[in-house]
């Protein structure tokens, strides 16, 4: 019997049989990895998540926890600045903070659309599918559709969510299933299909089979290679005859 976090809004004994009955490869893997476990951030709303993963952007985790020390300690209370106080933040103090022009847009325009209301709280987020919440957060500047489904599994343990652009998930199947190449993500959304509407649970093992291989093996994957197409033979100029080819006039002489 798996020990199932409290905090999980999902039954995960029943999700885990659901898997290991349509997917014998993924079953193995189960049986060998350790239970499932997420590690929900249940204090953050949607606007503080939203604010926090732009600052992780393209950085190691150690700068990106330095310069967003730094940007908390540009609010009042020395916390996420509240969407007002992030609005009124000059960009010159933003930037000294060492957030890039990209990310100062970026984090202030999600707090313009928090106020707007075009962000969630986070009791609104909860009552909302996953599509409307993609649909909404996506809109906001420099977050992308990775971002949002880092937060439906991570802060809100939504259990369908497949990131089929995540590099983690893409190799760690490819490591799973015994294949040279990563999936495009098209061929990792049709593949996943069998893991509804659990896709969560298997992109997490998914993440477990490429930790465990290596970055020496999982380095080795790489892009399938698109097919070459048959070249298609040359159209044979009117009122040539066969076998003759045609010159360019230019090379002709007279």
């Amino acid at each position: 019997m798996i020990n199932q976090p409290p905090t999980l809004p999902f039954d995960l004994s029943a999700a885990t049989k659901h898997l290991c009955a349509c997917d014998e490869t993924l079953a193995e893997l189960i049986r060998n990895t350790a239970p499932f476990q997420v590690e929900m951030e249940a204090h953050q709303s949607p606007y503080e998540a939203l604010l926090e993963a732009i600052a992780y952007q393209s950085i190691s985790g150690k700068a990106a926890a330095t310069i967003f020390g730094r940007v908390k300690a540009l609010s009042a209370n020395g916390g996420i600045p509240t969407p007002q106080e992030m609005l009124k933040l000059r960009t010159p103090a933003l930037r000294k903070a060492g957030l890039s022009g990209a990310k100062v847009l970026a984090m202030k325009d999600v707090a313009k659309k928090t106020i707007e209301g075009i962000v969630p709280s986070i009791e609104a987020a909860e009552k909302m599918s996953d599509e409307e919440l993609v649909k909404r957060l996506v809109s906001v500047r420099g977050v992308g559709a990775w971002t949002v489904e880092m937060f439906l599994i991570f802060r809100l343990g939504r259990p369908d969510v497949l990131p089929i652009h995540d590099l983690g998930v893409q190799k760690g199947w490819s490591v799973a299933y015994g294949k040279k190449h990563k999936p495009s993500p098209k061929e990792l959304l049709v593949f996943g299909e069998r893991w509804r509407p659990y896709r969560t649970v298997a992109s997490w093992y998914m993440w477990r089979a490429f930790q465990r291989a290596g970055y020496a093996a999982t380095n080795k994957i790489r892009q399938k290679k698109p097919k070459r197409k048959a070249r298609r033979p040359a159209k044979r100029p009117k009122g040539k005859s066969a076998g003759k080819k045609s010159w360019p006039l230019k090379l002709l002489k007279f």
